[in-house]
């Protein structure tokens, strides 16, 4: 795994113990929580704050979620290290890291051509050699890798279009944040179709043919 600095090692610590605390479980989740540099993930203007329970900004209208949110997706994923998996929308690559900590590649894509440069940059500098970072409309996956064994999106999604669905294999899993720009359901999507909805959360909106209008 790779080697991150030791200085935020005493706030990952709190980190982990806020989100056991909060209700996660998963204790591989909790551990790659525990390893994920976030100070890196975050502009330096935000680094003070890199791990409040909370989303922070980075560039371009665009957030990295808050902790507990990234820790309950990945939780509800249930990635095993065997696992293929897509993430839809790279954002600062902070939840790439932390999937790539658990599966055995991730396949990244991302709308913004920045955003993937530099998220692509920062994980390949903390030694994340299972990722791979695309540009390119996200809303309708990257059939060009599938089959996944796991998916998850990372920006509000009116519907999980039946092109990304398809992308997943008959025992994979979906996890996204479906409803509209100001509210949305998390949901899980289990590869025979049937859908869990596992609390309200607020996410940016997943732009493209497959999302939300750039208004």
């Amino acid at each position: 795994m790779p080697l991150v600095a030791q200085d935020f090692a005493r706030e990952r610590a709190a980190l982990v113990h806020s989100l056991e605390r909060e209700g996660i479980r998963e204790r591989r989740v909790l551990d790659a929580i525990g390893r994920v540099p976030r100070e890196r993930f975050v502009p330096s203007s935000e680094t003070a704050t890199a791990y409040a329970d909370a989303p922070l900004p980075i560039g371009e209208g665009q957030t990295i979620s808050q902790p507990f949110v990234v820790a309950r997706m990945a939780e509800l994923l249930e990635v095993s290290r065997h696992h293929h998996v897509l993430e839809v929308g790279t954002g600062s690559g902070y939840q790439a890291a932390i999937l790539a900590e658990l599966a055995q590649d991730v396949v990244s894509v991302e709308r913004r051509p920045a955003l993937a440069e530099t998220a692509s940059k920062r994980l390949r500098e903390l030694g994340y050699t299972n990722v791979r970072v695309v540009t390119g409309d996200a809303s309708t996956g990257f059939a060009e890798a599938a089959p996944y064994d796991r998916i998850i999106v990372a920006a509000a999604t009116p519907a999980l279009h039946p092109e990304l669905a398809a992308q997943c294999t008959p025992d994979g899993r979906i996890v996204a944040p479906v409803g509209d720009r100001d509210l949305q359901q998390l949901v899980v999507r289990h590869g025979d179709g049937r859908e869990e909805r596992r609390g309200a959360v607020r996410f940016v909106p997943l732009l493209g043919s497959a999302g939300f209008s750039d208004e």
